[in-house]
């Protein structure tokens, strides 16, 4: 198993102290270095300083692909840091959790599996030089081909929750990108993708699990947990007058949590705040998913929640802005620590 780290800006960091981080990460002995699409400073920017400062793989996950993108201008920033990085470049795709109305406006059909099939083989094709129609997506010229000569792999994977998600990063993508899953959840993910692979025919070896694990180290044990269950809550809890069996609250939902979240969500529409709510949510739903407390107990905590990943990505969460707690982190959380725990 593989172990990066997942930093940005939501840390308190400029560009500068990212790429400080990220040297440091290297000497830590992490073996990738991923980010979030979205913030500024920018994933793609973020990804090409990265990978020239320490040589490691880079990655975004993920890009939430048709929200913000077309794939011929997704295939050019991907590929632009692909040759910047020596090849060392992952790129994440995602729907970004949009709904009907998304879709409607787009001029797109409320069909997210077929969207992102449609969007990822793209997006593959074009990265692989290929000429690609874009008919149907209403995404940029019909047909279009990067102007390039040879263009270095870029591995792009499928941000997956549910079963025909994760069949389909089997089926077409080059890696399933997880998020908040328990391991019993990871185990029933591998399932999935594996069918979908079976289906076409592929090596499953070629379609790894990838996985951000979300970490709050600090000795002050309440804000850590304030800090890690206000993040947790802002993807479990449906917003109000949104299906509860859809995106992160369905999939907390089949993981156990379903009455839990119910009693949350009924708490905070009375009018009760995120701090209060956290106070609330029981320690077994935090602890299923991440960890937060001191740096004693992390590395045997993170070892057993990356139980079935072929990567797992520490993604940072602090109490505090700035690089001190970052660095507390990394060295908590140190590849060395994580595999003799």
């Amino acid at each position: 198993m593989q172990i990066g780290v997942g930093l940005d800006a939501r840390l308190g960091l400029r560009f500068g102290e990212l790429r400080e981080m990220a040297r440091e990460a290297k000497r830590l002995g992490f073996e990738s270095l991923w980010t979030p699409s979205g913030g500024v400073p920018d994933a793609f920017h973020v990804c090409a300083a990265w990978a020239q400062d320490t040589g490691l793989r880079t990655g975004i996950s993920v890009v939430p692909a048709a929200l913000m993108w077309t794939p011929p201008a997704l295939a050019v920033q991907a590929a632009t840091v692909a040759q910047l990085s020596a090849g060392e470049f992952v790129l994440g795709l995602g729907t970004g959790g949009v709904g009907p109305a998304f879709w409607a406006a787009a001029g797109l059909p409320d069909r997210p599996i077929a969207v992102m099939r449609a969007y990822a083989t793209a997006v593959r094709a074009l990265l692989a030089g290929e000429a690609v129609s874009s008919e149907g997506l209403t995404l940029g010229p019909r047909h279009t081909r990067l102007r390039a000569g040879a263009l270095p792999r870029v591995p792009v994977c499928l941000a997956a929750l549910g079963p025909q998600m994760l069949r389909l990063a089997g089926e077409v993508a080059d890696g399933a990108l997880l998020n908040w899953a328990t391991p019993e959840r990871i185990a029933l993910s591998r399932e999935l993708v594996e069918a979908g692979v079976s289906r076409a025919g592929r090596d499953p070896a070629s379609v790894p699990l990838t996985m951000y694990i979300r970490v709050c180290v600090d000795d002050d044990v309440a804000a850590a947990r304030q800090a890690f269950g206000g993040q947790l809550l802002s993807y479990a809890m449906a917003a109000p007058g949104t299906p509860k069996t859809a995106g992160y609250r369905g999939m907390f939902g089949q993981m156990g949590f379903d009455s839990v979240l119910d009693e949350l969500e009924t708490r905070r529409d009375r009018g009760t705040p995120l701090t209060e709510l956290v106070d609330a949510a029981p320690d077994e739903l935090l602890q299923a998913v991440g960890y937060y407390g001191p740096a004693a107990g992390a590395p045997a905590a993170y070892a057993r929640l990356s139980a079935g990943l072929d990567e797992t990505v520490v993604r940072i969460i602090t109490t505090r802005p700035g690089p001190e707690p970052v660095l507390a982190t990394l060295s908590a959380l140190r590849p060395a620590a994580i595999r003799a725990a």
